[in-house]
């Protein structure tokens, strides 16, 4: 996992709901935690565009439900900034279910939009995507 160069805003808290845009089975994830976030003692983590989480699958086929799963944030609703000046934001929060940590999706399709961000950090989520903005 490689680092962002933009100054990614971190919108979506801990316990925010965040539906999927891949065909992995899963159709609405509760973020538990964020991982690699170092924050001050007591602050309840919060996430943004690039970062992984682990979810709690709320909705979807009976084999995915109330399992914990590894996602990443392909898109979220607040704008975040490039280095180039240029602001990105889109209509909604979004993620992408993982196997594992490492970064290879459960799915093999990427529906909608995605961040370069998320293709120069997670270039196995990239190949899936149909579109990168």
């Amino acid at each position: 996992m490689q680092a962002v160069k933009s100054r990614i805003t971190r919108a979506l808290n801990h316990g925010s709901y965040v539906e999927t845009c891949d065909n992995s089975g899963a159709k609405l994830l509760r973020i538990m935690t964020v991982m690699g976030l170092k924050t001050v003692a007591e602050r309840k983590p919060s996430c943004g565009v690039g970062s992984l989480v682990m979810a709690s699958v709320r909705k979807g086929t009976p084999e995915m439900r109330k399992q914990v799963v590894f996602a990443v944030i392909v898109r979220q609703r607040k704008e975040f900034r490039r280095p180039s000046g240029e602001r990105i934001r889109f209509e909604d929060n979004a993620a992408v279910v993982l196997k594992d940590d490492k970064g290879s999706p459960k799915g093999t399709l990427v529906k909608g939009a995605i961040p370069k961000e998320i293709a120069e950090r997670w270039p196995m989520v990239a190949k899936l995507a149909t579109v990168i903005v």
